[in-house]
């Protein structure tokens, strides 16, 4: 789920698409003085390399690296909910419906990127004031996935897990 993530992330903000074929890589004059130059908005960093591989072209940027930082939280976060659905006493839960509630912060992070687009689809139209708390929404899921996982992992005994001892 985490490579998915992070791909769907990186297809949405526009880095990932179809390429036209061959292999190349170019990178920018000075990578590491651009790479922290912002590109359209907060938390959106101008690409400083692309790279065609075949029937994929992706751009790298800052924007690769934060998208790997939310994929890694994600994918712990559903891992942890996994636990919490299948052994919900190494969790200490009973069971209930937390396993789920767990993974609300990993929904939430996918409308940091994929929020426009998701507006966009169903024909909701925004307006300036809706549009300009997007860029809280990317620092605000990164929180919510920590938060989650500190949450859930505090109450994880290793040694309630079955299979482990």
């Amino acid at each position: 789920m985490t490579v998915v993530y992070l791909l769907v992330y990186l297809w949405a903000l526009g880095h990932l698409a179809p390429g036209l074929g061959g292999y190349s890589v170019s990178v920018v004059d000075a990578p590491l003085a651009n790479l922290l130059r912002s590109a359209l908005g907060p938390f959106s960093f101008t690409p400083i390399a692309t790279v065609q591989i075949g029937p994929a072209t992706y751009l790298f940027s800052l924007n690769s690296i934060l998208g790997l930082g939310l994929a890694a939280l994600v994918g712990l976060n559903l891992g942890l909910t996994y636990l919490a659905w299948i052994q919900p006493k190494a969790c200490g839960l009973g069971r209930s419906s937390t396993g789920v509630v767990a993974s609300i912060p990993a929904v939430l992070s996918g409308t940091a990127c994929c929020g426009p687009v998701v507006l966009i689809v169903f024909g909701v139209q925004a307006t300036g004031t809706l549009l300009t708390t997007f860029q809280f929404l990317l620092p605000l899921s990164a929180l919510l996935l920590v938060g989650s996982l500190v949450l859930v992992s505090r109450q994880l005994d290793p040694l309630q897990i079955d299979g482990v001892r």
